[in-house]
């Protein structure tokens, strides 16, 4: 028996990077995929890769600073399928490196507007089908951005530290819902996201990290897969750190 079997696995920014690995692991775990994303995504070639892996995926159009859109989406995914047993909240945007005193008031907010509340109203709607359901587990994509300071990143950091701040309250205000909520905090991954860096700027991340190399999106899509299923069944209102060990 796999450890998704039948599990109706919703993720959000689920067309690219740490969201596509999470969807095509949770497909070869059993699982019935969601991918919730924006239109303009790349979610064609998500959905074309896990039916080359024999599994078929369903796309939902998603903004997560909307809230209609938010309760749609996972009203919509409820209709199809019948319930909702697991949510990774994996949408988010990066930041430009900034100092603190250069950051517009404007790019903050728009980074807490997807990251932090983007996150809280995915929260909300899950939460409340998951009551009614008796049971579910969300898993929260934070950073170790969301455990230490991260200069030049003030709103990245800020929003990831709340996300840990939601899913530890979550944690306590639902547990007797049968619901668990947990996060992953990793540290910098090969995706998409940092293609646009210079190879000065990569080899100094890679240097920072214990194990000279970045982490992949596979090791951090299998961290989700233990929180997702009974593997983590007594799990609730922490983190796994997938980060090389550069907070050890």
């Amino acid at each position: 028996m796999k450890k998704l079997d039948n599990k109706v696995v919703f993720i959000t920014g689920g067309a690219s990077g740490l969201g596509r690995a999470a969807a095509l692991a949770a497909a070869e775990e059993g699982g019935q995929v969601v991918i919730a994303d924006l239109p303009d995504s790349d979610y064609q070639a998500t959905l074309d890769q896990l039916k080359a892996a024999g599994a078929e995926g369903f796309f939902m159009p998603l903004d997560v600073t909307d809230t209609a859109n938010v309760q749609q989406a996972i009203a919509a995914t409820v209709e199809k399928f019948g319930r909702l047993d697991v949510a990774l909240n994996n949408a988010g945007i990066g930041e430009a490196s900034v100092s603190f005193l250069d950051t517009s008031e404007a790019s903050f907010q728009r980074v807490i507007n997807v990251n932090l509340i983007g996150v809280f109203t995915c929260m909300k709607y899950e939460l409340a089908q998951f009551v009614r359901q008796g049971g579910g587990v969300i898993v929260n994509m934070s950073s170790l951005a969301g455990l230490r300071g991260a200069p030049g990143l003030c709103g990245y950091a800020a929003a990831k530290h709340g996300v840990l701040g939601l899913t530890k309250t979550a944690a306590l205000e639902f547990a007797r819902h049968n619901v668990r909520v947990n996060a992953l905090c990793p540290y910098y991954i090969d995706t998409p996201l940092l293609k646009h860096i210079n190879p000065n700027q990569r080899q100094l991340l890679v240097a920072s990290s214990p194990m000279k190399r970045l982490g992949r999106a596979e090791e951090v899509a299998k961290a989700f897969i233990h929180l997702a299923s009974d593997d983590s069944s007594y799990t609730n209102g922490t983190q796994i750190v997938i980060d090389s060990g550069v907070t050890a």
